[in-house]
């Protein structure tokens, strides 16, 4: 599909036609959900961000003009949004501790639970979440925009805008990270 005919028309060159926002932005969503996850590690802020993600490339004074840069661009969007997020949220639990702290409880909490049927349960998926955090946020994004999302390294190198022998070397990185941060914790919990 040429650039043209992405927005239905051949006769007007894509410099003169206007960027249709939504559907630029449901076609990224996906891939770009997965970046603001990796970037935060908590799946319930995501909507938050990416409504900031969408106001944020809508609002831009000069927005860009070429449709093939758009995934980059708003993936450079989506991790500015997602560090003004982590630093509203820090400054809100410093609160809420805070809050806590000055007025602690006073009541016992009388719930019990089965730690043999947690641990069968979640204990791959702890260790594997817990690896995934310990990552820096480049390698956990990299891997779940792969593993997750199922990318190739072609739309992994055109959505970051980066070369493909640079998503080749990073996922390759990611993943012997990865394998040793599992390993660690596998190895943590058999010697207990």
């Amino acid at each position: 599909m040429t650039e043209a005919n992405l927005f239905g028309r051949d006769d007007v060159p894509v410099e003169s036609l206007p960027l249709d926002w939504s559907e630029l932005l449901a076609r990224h969503e996906r891939w770009l959900r997965t970046v603001v996850l990796a970037r935060l590690g908590e799946p319930q802020a995501v909507d938050e961000v990416m409504q900031e993600v969408a106001l944020a490339a809508v609002r831009q004074q000069a927005p860009i003009s070429d449709p093939a840069k758009v995934g980059p661009w708003l993936y450079q969007i989506a991790v500015r949004q997602s560090l003004l997020y982590r630093r509203k949220a820090g400054r809100r639990r410093k609160l809420t501790q805070g809050y806590a702290e000055s007025f602690p409880p006073n009541g016992e909490d009388h719930r019990t639970l089965d730690p043999l049927g947690w641990l069968l349960a979640d204990e791959r998926r702890r260790l594997v979440h817990e690896a995934l955090g310990a990552l820096v946020r480049r390698d956990r994004e990299i891997l779940l925009l792969k593993y997750t999302e199922n990318w190739s390294y072609r739309q992994i190198a055109e959505h970051l805008g980066i070369s493909h022998s640079a998503v080749e070397a990073r996922l390759h990185r990611a993943r012997g990270r990865m394998r040793k941060e599992l390993a660690a914790r596998e190895t943590a919990l058999v010697s207990k």
